[in-house]
């Protein structure tokens, strides 16, 4: 892969019975940067050199995605946190700073919640906190209009089909289209992202987050459980999120009983690692340092 930097490994992890790849770069603590829908490993290309100058950075593609396994299963939060815990031991650490965007986000608040002991330190990343979510789905009409693709991707197998027939319009609309600063994402990088998608079994695995989340029954625990993350917090947050409403940071300082930083971005979108590099980097070395 090209766009791999000379001092970055691709390895392969066991981890809860699958196969995680990982970028791996650095020494020292172990942060673990989870990237979202519909990403992998290099949505983190601009943070995984400057925070490997101090930490050890190991970057997967979570389940399903580009060369991580792709099981007909597993993709419940319970599922997907399991992975990383299980990865954080696979790689000689028990505890690891975590940063999640979106998806991974999401990933982070549960591990946070479930396993605090696995955690240094959480920065998440435009990445709603399940149960605020699933509140704000249930009473913004502002949130639920900005989420009409959870409800389309529920319909089994049509939607991954139809992102496949139209992968290259729909890859260019999600990023660049929904961008606040177009120039994060070049044709080159929007190929790239294209690529990874092609793999046999990722659109079907990517869609399979949403209708998890959404499945009655986990909807339902989700509803009943507001359990409070009790180690230190960053949120940064991109103020013009095509996707998410900024009312879902509102009250979270309730939800977290350590020491909490929320860091609004204003003229940035959904993608701020990649909108705002330098803004990001200079916040996590901060934090995590």
């Amino acid at each position: 892969m090209k766009f791999l930097d000379s001092e970055q490994q691709h390895i392969f992890v066991e981890t809860n019975k699958i196969r995680l790849h990982c970028v791996s770069q650095g020494e020292g603590e172990l942060v673990l940067l989870l990237h979202g829908f519909p990403e992998f490993w290099y949505s983190w290309r601009h943070q995984i050199p400057a925070l490997a100058r101090h930490f050890k950075v190991v970057v997967p593609d979570l389940r399903g995605y580009n060369d991580s396994d792709k099981p007909a299963s597993g993709y419940d939060l319970d599922t997907l946190s399991a992975d990383i815990r299980g990865l954080i031991d696979r790689l000689g650490y028990t505890k690891a700073h975590i940063v999640g965007h979106d998806w991974g986000g999401v990933i982070a608040w549960h591990l946070a919640q479930k396993f605090p002991e696995k955690l240094n330190r959480l920065a998440i990343l435009n990445a709603p906190h399940p149960q605020r979510f699933v509140q704000e789905m249930a009473s913004n009409l502002d949130q639920l209009r900005r989420s009409w693709y959870v409800f389309a991707f529920q319909v089994p197998g049509i939607p991954e089909w139809l992102i496949q027939q139209n992968l290259k319009d729909f890859v260019q609309n999600v990023f660049q289209g929904q961008a606040i600063r177009k120039g994060s994402f070049s044709a080159e990088e929007t190929k790239i992202y294209q690529t990874a998608l092609e793999k046999p079994g990722v659109l079907g695995a990517a869609v399979n987050y949403y209708r998890q989340i959404f499945h009655p029954q986990r909807l339902w625990n989700l509803g009943q459980k507001w359990e409070t993350v009790n180690v230190p917090t960053l949120v940064l947050w991109g103020e013009e999120d095509a996707f998410l409403s900024q009312k879902l940071v509102e009250g979270l300082d309730r939800l977290i009983t350590a020491p909490f930083k929320l860091k609004l971005v204003p003229n940035c979108g959904h993608w701020i690692q990649q909108e705002v590099p330098q803004t990001v980097n200079r916040e996590l070395l901060s934090f995590l340092r």
